[in-house]
């Protein structure tokens, strides 16, 4: 699948923690009735079987509503499932190597916190730059928290769009207006919430606007 910018605008990323008894198909499949235009398999500790087969169901969803699927860090995964593509972070394999196994035509994401990492990562053939964390998270304990004028000179720096990422809800994403980033990437904004349709909706429809701000 070939990536859009528009694609990037509301970018979900899964995390089962949040699920309370629900199956992480029925979550996303709510993500995406709500507007979620990217979809994200984060998985750090489930068993190889597992995670492929879930990779599968939630690749075959993400077609039905005609939005990129990626898989976090796996990319055996992501090759064996024919996903759309990779995201990787900085203590990951280097964007380059990953470039040369996933090929050229899938979607190569890669998480970055400095305006150097960001020009490497753009020119090892990244697509997309994941740029955080913005805000203080509770998903990543140990996430240092990437300034504003540092986000904004990342998204001058390189020519691929940026992703904001880390702590971003409805009710701080308009202080993200003006840095230059065409989307943000969400976890708990998305799946901790107990109506996920709607919650994705309204975050959508803040996106939407802070990206035009």
């Amino acid at each position: 699948m070939k990536l859009d910018n528009k694609n990037l605008l509301l970018y979900a990323v899964t995390d089962r923690s949040w699920l309370k008894g629900e199956t992480l198909e029925s979550a996303v499949e709510k993500a995406l009735k709500g507007g979620a235009t990217f979809i994200q398999l984060r998985e750090k500790k489930l068993e190889y079987e597992r995670f492929f087969e879930e990779a599968k169901v939630i690749k075959e969803l993400c077609k039905k509503y005609h939005v990129p699927f990626v898989i976090n860090d796996n990319i055996g995964i992501a090759i064996a499932v024919d996903a759309d593509g990779v995201h990787v972070g900085q203590k990951d394999m280097e964007a380059g190597k990953v470039r040369e196994l996933i090929g050229k035509d899938k979607i190569l994401g890669v998480s970055v916190q400095t305006v150097e990492q960001a020009m490497l990562a753009e020119k090892n053939g990244a697509d997309y730059l994941g740029v955080g964390a913005v805000f203080k998270t509770s998903s990543k304990e140990d996430a240092d928290i990437v300034s504003y004028e540092t986000l904004k000179a990342i998204c001058k720096a390189v020519s691929i769009p940026v992703v904001a990422i880390g702590g971003i809800n409805k009710d701080n994403i308009m202080g993200l207006s003006g840095s230059g980033v065409r989307g943000i990437a969400v976890i708990s904004a998305i799946f901790a919430q107990p109506d996920i349709v709607n919650a994705t909706v309204q975050l959508k429809e803040l996106v939407e606007k802070m990206v035009k701000a």
